[in-house]
C-alpha cells in the first residue's frame, strides 16, 4: 500500500519526466531504458539423445512436443525505443538480492556504451528491494 509520501514522490517525479519530455521531445524518449521481470519456464525442445540422432539431409523434418521444464526461472529484460538491450536469467535456485542484480546493471552499462556511447540512459525500473538497496544507489 502506497502511503502519502510515496504518492508525493511519484507525483513529482512524473512531473520531472514531463517536464523533461516538454523541453526535450523525442531525444529524451530515446535516452529511457526500462527494465522488468518475469518468471518463466525454460523449454526443453527435444531431448539430448533426440538433438544427438544423425538426419540425413533430404530427411523430412522431425515434429516434437514442446515439453515446459518444471522449475521457473527468473528472466529480467531491459529494452529501450530501438528494442530490447539486454537479456538475462537468474541461475536456478538464487534468489534475487542486490549482489547479482548490481552485477546485471554493470552489464547493462556496458552494453549500452557499446550500442550508444554518446547517450545518457535514464534507468527506469520498479522499486522492489535490490533495486533500491543502498549497495544499487
Amino acid at each position: 500500500m502506497l502511503t502519502d509520501e510515496m504518492k508525493m514522490q511519484r507525483k513529482t517525479m512524473c512531473a520531472e519526466l514531463l517536464k523533461h519530455y516538454e523541453e526535450e521531445g523525442e531525444e529524451f524518449i530515446q535516452q529511457i531504458v526500462t527494465g522488468d521481470e518475469s518468471w518463466v519456464h525454460p523449454y526443453d525442445p527435444e531431448s539430448k539423445r533426440q538433438s544427438m540422432e544423425y538426419r540425413h539431409k533430404s530427411s523430412p523434418p522431425r515434429k516434437f512436443k514442446v515439453v515446459a521444464s518444471s522449475r521457473k526461472v527468473m528472466l529480467t529484460i531491459f529494452w529501450d525505443s530501438g528494442g530490447i538491450v539486454h537479456i538475462e536469467f537468474l541461475k536456478q535456485r538464487n534468489t534475487v538480492y542486490s549482489e547479482p542484480y548490481i552485477s546485471m546493471l554493470r552489464k547493462l552499462s556496458v552494453r549500452l556504451r557499446r550500442l550508444r556511447p554518446t547517450k545518457h540512459a535514464i534507468l527506469h525500473h520498479n522499486n522492489t528491494r535490490q533495486h533500491t538497496s543502498r549497495q544499487t544507489e
